[in-house]
């Protein structure tokens, strides 16, 4: 870990629906451009937890934290952070592909590029290029930019919410199970995705899926109740996890 800065933190972290605790006293470190894998029975606090860390959580009316949640070292709950901006710096894919269904291929792409105003032609052309051709899917989409997003399939839309994500060049991606609705083969080439996304990108991913963590990710936090059980590299967490909870969960004993 020491060899790679800490780029996304939370400290003694709470989130609250109304007087509900979803997550509770998270203190946890995520290093730069490793994939970081949560995993946990349903309703354990996982996409809770995940949603803090873009203050996505905020969108509903109830939703409250204590604690902090830190990127590069600055408090992005702070009053003088625009929320839009850190969803920029802090991008959020989620478990059903929700591509804009009124625009293009193109546009759904460009939708983050246009906060800051609306960048040249060209150069959002290659924007939407590379961003394209970062979440594998140019060479399916190349002649038909300017085709409804909608007419897509699953796993393409997924992609294309992907490069979404990462056009406007985020510090880290948040997964929120991002193959749970699709089929193998979509699934497959979301997780090969990740692996590339990876050297460019600091990646944390919500999943169900043992295999797919153990597969995709550098290391593994393990949720149970809304707390944080137990937190490693993921090799050591599939094979010789610490904590008895975490152990009876990866060997499908509950959950």
């Amino acid at each position: 870990m020491a060899d790679f800065p800490i780029r996304l933190a939370t400290e003694n972290l709470s989130a609250f629906y109304g007087e509900t605790v979803g997550v509770k006293n998270v203190s946890l470190g995520f290093t730069t451009n490793q994939v970081h894998a949560l995993i946990g029975p349903s309703g354990c606090g996982k996409s809770t937890y995940l949603r803090t860390l873009n203050r996505m959580h905020e969108l509903s009316p109830a939703g409250r934290i204590t604690g902090r949640v830190l990127l590069d070292g600055d408090d992005i709950y702070a009053p003088r952070v625009n929320t839009m901006q850190l969803r920029r710096r802090i991008g959020m894919v989620f478990q059903k592909p929700t591509p804009f269904p009124t625009m293009s291929i193109y546009q759904n792409v460009t939708a983050g590029l246009m906060l800051n105003g609306r960048p040249p032609r060209r150069a959002l052309d290659e924007m939407v290029e590379k961003a394209l051709r970062e979440a594998a899917l140019w060479d399916e989409v190349k002649d038909r930019l300017h085709s409804s997003a909608v007419a897509l399939s699953g796993g393409q839309q997924q992609r294309l919410c992907v490069a979404r994500t990462i056009a406007p060049r985020p510090d880290v991606i948040l997964l929120d199970e991002p193959t749970a609705a699709l089929d193998p083969q979509g699934s497959q080439r979301i997780e090969e995705l990740v692996f590339q996304l990876k050297r460019d990108f600091t990646i944390v991913i919500v999943t169900h899926n043992m295999q797919q963590a153990a597969r995709v990710s550098d290391t593994t936090t393990f949720f149970y109740v809304g707390t944080m059980v137990e937190h490693g590299p993921t090799k050591q967490i599939f094979t010789r996890p610490k904590n008895e909870q975490t152990e009876a969960y990866i060997t499908g004993r509950f959950g």
